[in-house]
């Protein structure tokens, strides 16, 4: 995914918790109060009345220093005092905002029902209660003042919606970078896991043979040192090719390849490395130099190297045979031995998984059952043309 991308999945700016709390209060204060003193003397209200609408004026704005804590209670005290300013004269005053103000700072603080209801249940009875006591209110003021409260509704509804969509962006974002990074972390571990698995247990097989022949046979012992270096030398060339990638250095011509791509050429070499110490290992390939791409070919002798290391190490098998076939759109890999077998009750873990992992990566499987000659059969079966 681009760099670009990624960024989306960082926190957005957004202004200080101070600026979203006394904004409001400072806006809704400065044109309630200063507006109602001015229409009070304008219209020679009697200083009680002005007073008290002033009073009110400024309660409300001052209310919104709550809406941060208690955004559904803040909502409810401005409705009331709202409708109360209804019935104070000067009946030609300023728009209460800081009601708005309320409206929207509840809805996107999550108190939509008491926004709903407190405002919901002001209004009418503000309305009722006009009738009652003889106070006209011309339809079209209703109305308009109706679609202003569910314009305010609206508004505070939007933002929510979007500052939603924001955050669930975010967190799918960032989901999706931690899944991709577990996975490339799973995948380095796989390569890890196969580059030293396999050198490990061939220095052991060789150092084994060297150390048995030593006094008896000093060339065939010199032989198994020498096969010991050219293990450790490519084994440590693979390493620094893996680490290279986690450092993310950029490759060279001089440094080794960050995902080294085996190919079935190099099966005849690998079953006559894991040959010796009485486990003889023969390969089957009946594909007729008809041969898969290159990705399959080097996931599949993953799989056969990883299957040959267990059966070195834990099977004390005698003998062991790797099959190459083709069943119609699928290439089939199979490694059979006719050692100890793998209990019923083992867990799958390390290299088996590693197995699985890779076959499934390709859309393919892994089964492991009993071979005929007792042992362990290993197959898997991988789509014959790379996935796109």
């Amino acid at each position: 995914m681009p760099r670009d991308t990624w960024a989306d999945a960082g926190p957005r700016f957004r202004p200080p918790p101070g600026v979203t709390l006394y904004v409001p209060v400072v806006v809704a204060f400065f044109v309630q109060v200063p507006a109602t003193i001015a229409i009070s003397v304008w219209q020679r209200v009697p200083p009680s009345y002005a007073a008290l609408s002033v009073a009110l004026a400024a309660a409300s704005a001052l209310a919104l220093l709550g809406a941060r804590r208690w955004p559904g209670a803040t909502v409810a005290v401005v409705a009331v005092l709202t409708a109360l300013d209804l019935f104070v004269p000067p009946d030609a005053g300023p728009p209460f905002i800081a009601l708005a103000f309320a409206i929207i700072g509840a809805i996107v603080r999550g108190a939509r029902l008491w926004a709903l209801v407190s405002v919901g249940t002001a209004w009418l009875s503000a309305v009722v209660a006009s009738g009652v006591l003889g106070v006209s209110w011309h339809p079209f003021r209703i109305a308009i003042t109706t679609l202003a409260l569910a314009l305010c509704f609206g508004i505070g509804e939007g933002i929510r919606a979007r500052l939603e969509h924001g955050e669930e962006r975010r967190r799918q974002l960032a989901e999706r970078r931690t899944a991709s990074e577990q996975e490339e972390r799973t995948r380095i571990a796989r390569e890890l896991h196969d580059v030293l698995a396999h050198s490990l247990s061939q220095i052991a097989v060789q150092s084994g043979v060297g150390l048995h022949l030593f006094d008896r046979e000093p060339e065939q012992a010199r032989e198994a040192l020498a096969n010991i270096r050219t293990l450790s030398a490519t084994g440590l060339d693979e390493v620094r090719g893996v680490l290279s990638f986690l450092r993310g250095d950029e490759p060279t011509t001089s440094t080794a390849p960050l995902t080294p791509q085996p190919q079935f050429a190099q099966l005849r070499a690998l079953a006559a490395q894991r040959s010796g110490l009485g486990l003889a290992v023969e390969l089957d390939d009946r594909l007729a130099g008809d041969l898969p791409p290159s990705a399959i070919q080097a996931t599949a002798y993953r799989i056969v190297q990883e299957a040959l290391t267990n059966v070195v190490r834990h099977s004390a098998a005698a003998h062991a045979t790797i099959v190459l076939d083709r069943d119609a759109d699928e290439l089939v890999v199979t490694v059979a031995d006719d050692g100890s077998g793998i209990p019923s009750d083992a867990v799958e873990r390390g290299g088996l998984r590693g197995m699985r992992e890779r076959a499934e990566l390709l859309d393919g499987s892994l089964t492991l059952a009993a071979a005929v000659r007792g042992g362990t059969e290993v197959t898997a079966r991988l789509p014959w043309k790379a996935l796109s």
